[in-house]
């Protein structure tokens, strides 16, 4: 029988955002307290299971940045390393939580559940919907089945995969959504219930994150000034949400033109979080057009992501000419 030090347990890694945040009565106003909240619900986390909880960052999720992820991916893969930790819970600020539940995803060389979570609500707020996403993540991450299923976030009793959940409402407590594919499970009083098989995102070895890829979204009345920015820079990768199924206004091709001559890859996304992009219109900006000057299409990924997955690429070193099958 194993010691009480030797058992499985949990670790929790507490990065900051509205979970860890209070309600100042004076200005009405949302912010980082003094202390970090969740400590005070650590006796209830105790009833489920073993855990270690650990304040890695208190920031805004705004504040989060490629080099933070990288930081809490390494700590992650350090715990990782010891036998008796059987999984992860990470609470994060919700505006970012997808992007870096999915650079996780994407970069984590682990079997054992990482789930993401937060709250929409401060920690003194009234319904504050903290401390039970906490405790249902706390019953994911320590459940079996969620193992070689990637990094999962949980909010609301439901599970979703990283690469597809995404935050849809402002203030609903329900706001991460998987719109094309739903969560991939649920929880009950007494069960975590998945209702798909196992399954994660591929996995990329990187050692940094320095490359640059800016995030543009194509809109009526397009200018090429606006985007002349791009060719005044060292740019590693470009993102463009385009319109329906991947088409981008005339106006907008010179630099796409002459970035794609400097072979910058350009990766196409719809601005709409539902459908595919596809090589379909073969007017001035339409697809069929992109697609010819080499521009990379990418299904299953709304902008935010698309980056995200194209940094690591990049940083894996993926060469240029591979790069449309990672998408």
């Amino acid at each position: 029988m194993k010691n009480r030090e030797d058992q499985d347990k949990i670790i929790i890694i507490n990065t900051g955002g509205t979970i860890a945040m209070e309600t100042d009565e004076e200005t009405d106003s949302v912010r980082p307290g003094q202390k970090q909240p969740l400590h005070t619900i650590e006796p209830t986390l105790a009833q489920y299971t073993r855990f270690e909880m650990v304040d890695l960052f208190n920031i805004p999720s705004p504040h989060m940045t490629l080099e933070r992820m990288y930081t809490l991916g390494r700590t992650i893969m350090e715990y990782a390393s010891q036998a008796n930790v059987s999984g992860f819970v990470i609470t994060h600020g919700t505006d970012t939580l997808e992007e870096t539940a999915y650079f996780l995803d994407l970069t984590l060389q682990t079997d054992k559940p990482v789930v993401v979570t937060g709250a929409m609500r401060s920690s003194n707020e009234l319904g504050a919907d903290g401390p039970v996403n906490l405790v249902q993540s706390v019953r994911v991450a320590s459940d079996a089945a969620s193992r070689r299923r990637g990094v999962l976030v949980v909010f609301n009793d439901e599970i979703h995969a990283a690469r597809f959940v995404t935050k849809t409402h402002t203030s609903n407590i329900a706001t991460f959504q998987s719109p094309q594919h739903g969560p991939v499970g649920m929880l009950t009083k007494k069960n975590v219930a998945y209702n798909q098989p196992p399954s994660r995102s591929q996995r990329y070895t990187i050692s940094r994150v320095k490359r640059n890829v800016p995030l543009i979204k194509m809109v009526t009345g397009m200018e090429e000034a606006w985007l002349a920015f791009l060719l005044e820079q060292k740019i590693d990768g470009l993102v463009v949400e385009a319109f329906g199924a991947g088409n981008v206004p005339p106006a907008a091709l010179p630099v796409l033109r002459e970035l794609t001559a400097r072979g910058v890859p350009i990766v196409i996304v719809s601005r709409c979080y539902n459908g595919y992009v596809q090589d379909l219109y073969g007017y001035e900006g339409g697809g069929k057009q992109l697609k010819k000057m080499g521009c990379l299409f990418c299904n299953g990924l709304i902008g935010q992501k698309a980056r995200i997955k194209l940094i690591v690429a990049l940083e894996a070193g993926i060469p240029a000419h591979l790069l449309q099958a990672e998408f």
